[in-house]
This record gives C-alpha cells, structure tokens and sequence, in this order.
C-alpha cells in the first residue's frame, strides 16, 4: 500500500454541487469513487477541488479499501480532512460491515460464500499486521458474533484452539468460520495454516462444534479452504 502524502494544504469553501446533483439526479451507482468521497467530504482543499481531492486520496491509500481501513490518527494527519471528516470516513466503513453482518446473521451463510468473502475482505483485508477472526454461528447457519481471536506480527498470529473452543462455548455457537490475513500480500496458505485448521477441527469436534471453513485474506483476494478441500 502506497505510503500517504501529507503534503499541507488549506480547506476552502463547499464545492460539491456537480457530484451531488448527479447523485440527485441519476443515483450514486454513476457516480466515481472520488465524486462518491467528493460528497461525503463536501469540501475541497485550496487549488484542490472536493472531487480533485478524493482522487488524490484514493492514490495515496492505494484505493478506497486503504482509505477507509486507515487509522483514525492517520486520517487526521491528512490536511484538510480533520477528526470531523476522517470520522465520517470510518463511521462509512463500519456501517459497510456491520450492513453485511446484518445480512450474513438473517440466513444460512453457506447459501451467501460471496457475501462471507466480502465480509472477512471488509474486516481484513486492509489490516496491517496479521489478525484471525472467527465467525460464531448457530445451528441454521445464522452469524452470532464476529470476534477477533488474535492479532500478531506480519507474519504470525497465535491462536489458540482452546480459547477458540471456550469462545464458541460461551457463544452457544454450532459452527464458527475462522478467517485471518496475509499481510504480505499472497493469501495462498502456509503449511502452518493448514497445520492450524486441522488441529482445531479436532478440537472443536470434541464440543460438537463444525469448523466449516477457514479463509486467509490478503488485499482483494480471499481463498477458502473449503472450496480447495484442504479442511
């Protein structure tokens, strides 16, 4: 991911009107990805249009996946953005989740493996050290909690079967869908992986719990060892 430019700059005046009035006129699905920030953003920076200005942000995040999975002390070092807007931004990016939270707890996510996808690439996929999530489900399938297990280094996260065990417990969890990231960019899966997904697939099963799935995530890429048939 490209390293931000903080670069100063000056806040100038509202300048949204061409963006929000396509938006008004034709829906947001015609709108670009800087014309969608130009009207969230409302605002421009001098000698830098509010439109002008979401481009510039998309290329120093490396798009809008890094924007709005950025830090909110990052955010705020960006000028012309301030707590206000960079708020904004991460208030956008945990509606997005929890909107596909709602969706994946309302019916069988065995139905929904795309939306399950999107989902741990909301969460991870912008993360940059590894974390390993699980997704507690109960016996229709249905997502109870999104937990995050553990968080680690660029290359390791510990994770612990037993503690995976006593949070599905303590969830009344039937199933539970593990995911975590690669940080280095590749999401295919180490032998450490591989080693991880069976050893706590035994556990789980002493409790009568599935492991129906473990997913390794890196940028846009989510692979599912699942489908592979490496579970």
């Amino acid at each position: 991911m490209p390293s931000p430019d903080f670069s100063p700059l000056s806040v100038r005046n509202p300048d949204t009107g061409m963006p929000r009035e396509r938006l008004l006129r034709h829906g947001a699905a015609v709108l670009s990805d800087a014309e969608l920030l130009a009207v969230i953003l409302r605002t421009g920076v001098a000698g830098c249009p509010v439109v002008a200005l979401g481009q510039q942000l998309l290329l120093r995040f490396g798009g809008l996946r890094g924007l709005f999975g950025a830090d909110l002390a990052v955010l705020q070092r960006v000028p012309g953005l301030g707590a206000a807007k960079s708020c904004q931004l991460a208030a956008i990016m945990e509606l997005s989740r929890r909107t596909l939270g709602e969706e994946l707890g309302g019916g069988d996510v065995l139905d929904a493996p795309q939306r399950v996808k999107e989902y741990c690439a909301l969460t991870l996929g912008h993360r940059r050290i590894e974390h390993c999530m699980a997704l507690f489900l109960d016996n229709q399938h249905r997502l109870i909690a999104s937990v995050e297990l553990a968080s680690g280094t660029l290359n390791q996260a510990a994770v612990y079967p037993r503690e995976v065990v006593r949070q599905a417990l303590s969830h009344h969890a039937a199933a539970l869908i593990l995911a975590h990231n690669h940080p280095s960019g590749s999401a295919e899966p180490s032998q450490a992986d591989l080693t991880l997904t069976r050893h706590l697939k035994q556990a789980l099963a002493l409790v009568d719990v599935r492991l129906l799935d473990h997913m390794i995530v890196a940028a846009d890429q989510v692979i599912s060892l699942a489908e592979r048939g490496q579970m």
